[in-house]
């Protein structure tokens, strides 16, 4: 349900590398009303799911005070996390999957979970790499963040 009493925020966001491990990066789009902004970053010897993580993070760390926020991912790996109850699993368990194995990425779905206490977030997944306009954006901001390789 959205609150009224907060300014509401859509943010795009994506990952991608070059490689997986490899060298990446992410994107995102934060729009308030008329007004977008884009922003990015890359990291060497990285994964894809680190840069997804990393684009929400950065997006919803630029906002200010606590917002409604609408995030749309192409990642069925953090939009399900949320939508599926995943992370609330993780959470109880002390960060262990159904496996009882540590959760990769701990650190990065704890600073996600802190900033969605903050934020009231409802997620989107949105179709990669289709028809998109922010997506797609958000895409070749994150490839053209991505560091390139080392030459040897």
């Amino acid at each position: 349900m959205k609150d009224k009493t907060k300014t509401h925020v859509d943010i795009y966001t994506d990952g991608a590398c070059s490689g997986n491990p490899g060298n990446g990066g992410w994107g995102a789009v934060l729009i308030y009303g008329e007004k977008e902004k884009q922003i990015s970053g890359g990291e060497k010897n990285t994964t894809n799911n680190k840069m997804e993580l990393l684009a929400c993070i950065k997006a919803l760390e630029m906002l200010k005070y606590p917002c409604q926020v609408d995030l749309y991912s192409d990642s069925a790996y953090v939009v399900n996390s949320f939508l599926e109850g995943w992370l609330e699993s993780w959470r109880q368990a002390g960060w262990k999957t159904t496996g009882k194995k540590p959760v990769k990425n701990v650190e990065l779905w704890q600073r996600l979970d802190e900033l969605c206490q903050t934020h009231a977030v409802t997620w989107h997944k949105v179709k990669g790499h289709a028809d998109n306009k922010y997506n797609n954006i958000c895409d070749r901001l994150a490839v053209a963040a991505t560091p390139p390789n080392d030459l040897v």
